[in-house]
């Protein structure tokens, strides 16, 4: 248990959860995908001046007739937004079989002359092992290969169709661990080759570029695609994250085109039965939508990035502020650690989002709260749970010694006893039963040992709560003696004047103890008081196995001394006896002198004084 209470325990959980955040299982993945959710949904909404979208919609099946359309209808189509003033017309549709009605010569020479980008499809099952494709530079330390996502296969359109294209781009997203479609790859790895992704491809072709540049590094991966004027930030892996909140202008074709002002057009699959749609923050999006937001997004210079430094931030803010809120329960008031929890765990939230507002970088606080909350809450139930056995401790040491307001004291504010030794100014009181030799040689006589011990745990019973009652702790129990202080370990400022009320309380019940015991036929009993006042060294004594709370000085000494001169010889009228130092502290009790006496150690005589 002692372990289970110690600091190490949540260090090494904290550790734990560090490292299931390096191995960033699926489970982890999905929960900070949904913070970055709530970022994306958040974006504001905009719409865009630069692209349409083109359905075949169920309107253009009713106009057009069964799906697929002759390739003949295909180039009608790219006839019709000519006509209507459109820019590069972008075909997310793919022809990878020849056309059974014999159009394709005739697409073919309209897909040459009309600046139109064609789709491809990674894929593992794909017959195609090359395709025609724009050669790149690559500037930095590393591969690109050894980043990009890799396929086996490839799915072109017809070679007639393809060989005329102004661009060949993949259509290929990239589904995250729910399924959900958040990024786009703008390259993909085949068969060693780069190929560019259909929005990278549209947007070298509107720029007229020939190729575009692949900055990587051999540790950090790719890290920027130049197309000038555009330098696109990129994950590792060369994805960007989609803006699902720009809104398109949408055609169905098949119903008039307006003027389209020399704007890109992309033409998608939305009849129903035709097309699936695809799963994205925002709901289901057509294909074509994802492809014209990563255009789009990377046109406005716009951004949402995740650089690869995010993670590493994120587990340093993580770590180090756990570990702060650990030192901080176990070494700080609890209204202090807990307002830090609640300033880092704020300052966290605040801050990542602060970085969206400002830098669109997505950075996720839900690790980071919930360590620090399994932080604060495990450091604080062990440093609880320590408090609770200390509690128990202090309850275990001086509930025999201390009366039960006290103990509660100490348990309450365990900072009222120090460990170690100190030196206090405390009043000590001995008192011991007079005449015990005729009470024990009674039980003797009658064989009786055990009636004995009865008398003298029921006599020292009585004597121990007024004691307690009158806030002085029980030293110890010598025989027939007690020893008991006040002024330790809790503050008693009126010491003295307590130790003479619990004297003059002894003897009154001794008195009313006398009767008792003479009625039972015992002789007769006295008690003997001795009490001083002065400086001493209070605290845990003995060793680191076995210690007790006790006292030792002087001034311990004389109040023994005097014990031992009350009501004994000269002084057998006199039950209680206290000191000159004792007496000069007294405001509620009067002192009648009695005498001086020299005690073993000491030159000087001592004033000595007993009750009025």
């Amino acid at each position: 248990m002692k372990y289970l209470t110690s600091i190490w325990t949540t260090i090494v959980l904290v550790a734990v959860i560090g490292l299931v955040r390096f191995i960033d299982p699926v489970f982890l993945q999905g929960f900070r995908l949904t913070v970055f959710d709530q970022y994306i949904t958040s974006i504001e909404e905009t719409r865009s001046q630069e692209i349409v979208l083109l359905n075949i919609s169920e309107e253009t099946l009713g106009v057009h007739g069964q799906y697929p359309f002759p390739r003949q209808t295909y180039a009608q189509m790219i006839s019709d937004l000519r006509n209507a003033n459109a820019g590069m017309i972008v075909f997310t549709l793919m022809f990878p079989e020849a056309d059974r009605f014999g159009g394709d010569e005739v697409f073919a020479s309209w897909i040459r002359d009309n600046g139109i980008i064609l789709s491809q499809d990674a894929d593992p099952n794909g017959r195609s092992e090359q395709a025609p494709y724009v050669g790149s530079a690559i500037f930095g330390t590393g591969d690109p290969n050894d980043w990009l996502i890799s396929y086996d296969g490839l799915v072109t359109n017809i070679e007639q169709i393809e060989a005329g294209a102004w661009g060949h781009g993949l259509v290929n997203a990239m589904p995250e661990v729910d399924g959900v479609v958040r990024r786009m790859p703008l390259l993909s790895q085949i068969n060693g080759q780069v190929y560019p992704s259909l929005a990278l491809e549209t947007l070298r072709v509107l720029q007229d570029k020939p190729s575009y540049t692949i900055k990587v590094d051999a540790v950090t991966g790719i890290e920027e695609i130049i197309l000038r004027p555009f330098r696109i930030t990129t994950d590792v892996n060369g994805s960007i994250w989609l803006n699902p909140n720009i809104k398109f202008s949408e055609i169905n074709y098949g119903s008039p085109l307006p003027n389209l002002n020399g704007r890109t057009v992309i033409v998608g699959l939305t009849a129903s039965g035709l097309a699936s749609q695809i799963p994205t923050p925002v709901g289901l999006k057509n294909a074509h939508t994802l492809h014209a937001s990563a255009i789009q997004s990377i046109m406005d210079e716009n951004q949402i990035t995740r650089p690869m430094w995010s993670d590493v931030l994120e587990t340093a803010v993580m770590v180090v502020g756990a570990m702060l809120i650990i030192l901080s329960v176990y070494y700080l008031p609890i209204w202090l650690s807990g307002t830090l929890f609640l300033v880092l765990s704020g300052g966290v939230v605040g801050g990542f989002i602060y970085v969206w507002h400002n830098y669109s970088i997505l950075l996720s606080p839900l690790s980071t709260l919930i360590l620090y909350i399994i932080s604060f809450t495990s450091s604080a139930f062990n440093n609880f749970y320590k408090q609770f056995i200390l509690r128990q401790q202090i309850k275990k040491q001086f509930e025999t010694y201390l009366d039960p307001r006290q103990v509660a004291l100490l348990q309450k504010n365990p900072d009222l006893l120090k460990l170690g030794g100190e030196r206090r100014e405390m009043t000590f009181l001995f008192m011991d039963i007079c005449g015990f030799t005729p009470v024990s040689e009674h039980y003797k006589n009658n064989d009786d040992p055990e009636g004995l011990v009865l008398l003298i745990n029921d006599f020292l019973d009585n004597m121990t709560k007024i004691i307690l009652k009158n806030g002085g702790t029980i030293d110890k129990y010598m025989g027939d003696c007690i020893m008991a202080f006040w002024n330790a370990p809790l503050d008693c400022p009126n010491h003295a004047d307590m130790a003479i009320k619990t004297a003059i309380e002894i003897e009154a019940k001794t008195n009313e103890l006398r009767q008792k015991y003479s009625d039972q036929g015992l002789p007769p009993i006295n008690v003997g008081t001795g009490i001083n006042t002065g400086d001493c060294i209070v605290g845990n004594m003995g060793s680191e196995s076995r210690f007790d709370y006790s006292v030792i000085g002087d001034a311990v000494n004389l109040a023994a001394r005097l014990e031992a001169t009350a009501a004994r010889g000269e002084y057998k009228d006199f039950p209680t006896i206290f000191s000159s130092y004792t007496a000069d502290q007294l405001t509620e009790t009067k002192a009648k002198p009695i005498g001086e006496i020299k005690v073993k150690g000491k030159e000087e005589e001592i004033k000595i004084y007993t009750i009025y």
